[in-house]
């Protein structure tokens, strides 16, 4: 049997961006419901990828299509907290990026959360894997590095 993954601490990603939880995002048993927690790497991550000019979700001829998807949960987050999403890039291929994601509570250090998604990028028009664009690669490299930069409300 493997031993339990441990939640990391905010410094192991290079890129934070904020999101706000609403009331809605709280279930029955009064925390975010998990599949909110993909919503939260879904934004964090294409947030950074339109603030990059490397996402244009109405023209760009590639888009990213998820094709996996992954959490592990540490500790419960409510209404009202403050999300921050750590990003990194743990792969680059070329045609896919494996983005990893850590959500941390208000002021925690450690991941209450954390996980990834894979996005396998392809021609919109054809749907066919393409090679990533130099724009995507381009903003991709800051998030393979460990500097810590806080993003917007969103």
């Amino acid at each position: 049997m493997s031993e339990r993954a441990k939640p990391e601490r905010r410094e192991a990603y290079a890129y934070f961006r904020t999101i706000t939880t609403r009331w809605m995002d709280n279930d029955v048993f009064r925390h975010i419901n998990n599949v909110t927690y993909y919503s939260f790497f879904d934004t964090a991550v294409c947030q950074y990828l339109i603030e990059q000019g490397a996402l244009d979700i109405e023209t760009s001829p590639v888009v990213g299509l998820v094709a996996e998807t992954m959490c592990r949960y540490f500790s419960p987050v409510a209404f009202p907290s403050l999300i921050h999403a750590g990003i990194r890039v743990g792969h680059q291929g070329n045609t896919s990026v494996r983005y990893e994601i850590g959500l941390f509570k208000d002021d925690d250090d450690l991941a209450s959360a954390q996980g990834h998604f894979v996005h396998v990028y392809v021609d919109r028009v054809s749907g066919r894997p393409a090679p990533l664009p130099d724009t995507l690669k381009a903003a991709l490299a800051p998030l393979s590095r460990r500097p810590v930069s806080e993003g917007g409300d969103s």
